[in-house]
């Protein structure tokens, strides 16, 4: 909903203007709207995990437990992720100050560092629940691309996840204080930030339609999800032109998303060669066993019935049969007793 908006925002006015400030007034109340797009996206991650738990026969009360513990595992990740892989900083410190390291609301936090430790998090949780972490884990995947394009949104009031200067309709409006300093005089810069929205509601849906196709083994869809969000956020990092650190004049978060790619493609030929078929591949074969059942009853009834109809035409035979013998049986007597007058006549004779 809010990726349209911005969109219908665009078309009208020409780009897409940034909040003039980074909060939201509920009454008295005034909500830091970056940290309000994550509570949502934390919902939506619990939400939709639990639907897909509860398809696969588990409790949905299972994620919420997991949750209590992966969630803030992942925002401790991301925010260490972003401490030590900082952007350009106007005090030329690599990493950010340690009094600066609580403060989340104003940005900064590094996705990658959240994938990883709220991943291995969550499958420590999950075994402790006793449920089954490979299918566990595929029903919670398709969760996280949304909760990230939701998180996202919470970039655009920062200002911050811009690329290159743009005069594209779609372009989003960056204050002075916000531009990188050899763009000081753009008004206008590529949205990143809503690239990678985009991009992650398009993995999600990809990652839910390859599930149900019954394909893959189980827990394919982790790897899968790192790879293609991997080759997303090379391909959108590489246009932007906020600060980053740059480890041999490379974008850290560009080597990051090529391990990531790596790494998923080797996870995911040691899956397809040890791991279990995934819950909808299950199923498909259940169908398919059902079917192959169904079709044997039938034809064992065709059989039956057919035994029967032959039964039922061997006794009409042998009715006709002992009808006809019944006849010949009538038609001697007859004879015979034509036979007996004949004879009484030539004795009166």
């Amino acid at each position: 909903m809010s990726v349209s908006v911005l969109m219908m925002a665009a078309s009208v006015l020409g780009s897409i203007p940034s909040p003039s400030r980074n909060s939201i007034d509920i009454g008295p109340l005034s909500l830091n709207a970056y940290g309000l797009c994550i509570g949502m996206a934390a919902l939506a991650q619990i939400y939709i995990a639990q639907r897909r738990w509860a398809v696969r026969g588990g409790d949905p009360e299972d994620v919420f437990e997991i949750a209590k513990w992966a969630l803030p595992a992942g925002l401790i990740g991301a925010r260490l992720y972003h401490i030590f892989t900082p952007g350009d900083r106007a005090d030329g410190r690599t990493i950010v100050p340690f009094g600066d390291w609580i403060k989340v609301w104003q940005g900064g936090l590094g996705i990658p560092g959240g994938i990883l430790l709220g991943i291995l998090v969550a499958w420590w949780a999950a075994k402790r629940r006793g449920v089954e972490v490979p299918n566990m884990i595929d029903a919670a995947i398709p969760g996280l691309p949304v909760a990230q394009a939701i998180g996202r949104i919470g970039n655009w009031f920062n200002q911050e996840i811009f690329g290159g200067p743009s005069s594209l309709p779609w372009a989003v409006e960056i204050e002075p204080r916000f531009r990188p300093t050899e763009f000081a005089d753009e008004p206008t810069f590529h949205p990143a930030f809503l690239y990678e929205g985009l991009w992650n509601l398009g993995l999600a849906g990809f990652l839910i339609w390859i599930d149900r196709r019954g394909k893959l083994k189980r827990g394919m869809l982790l790897p899968l999800y790192v790879g293609g969000y991997g080759l997303g956020r090379f391909l959108i990092e590489s246009i932007r032109s906020d600060g980053a650190l740059k480890p041999f004049g490379i974008r850290v978060n560009l080597w990051t998303s090529g391990l990531a790619m790596l790494l998923s493609a080797l996870a995911l030929l040691f899956l397809y060669k040890t791991a279990k078929a995934s819950f909808f591949a299950d199923k498909e074969t259940e169908v398919e066993d059902t079917l192959e059942g169904d079709i044997e009853d039938e034809a064992d009834d065709v059989d039956e019935a057919d035994e029967l109809s032959e039964e039922d035409s061997l006794e009409d035979e042998v009715d006709e049969d002992d009808e006809l013998g019944s006849d010949d049986e009538d038609e001697l007597e007859s004879d015979d007793e034509v036979d007996d007058d004949d004879h009484q006549i030539e004795s009166d004779d």
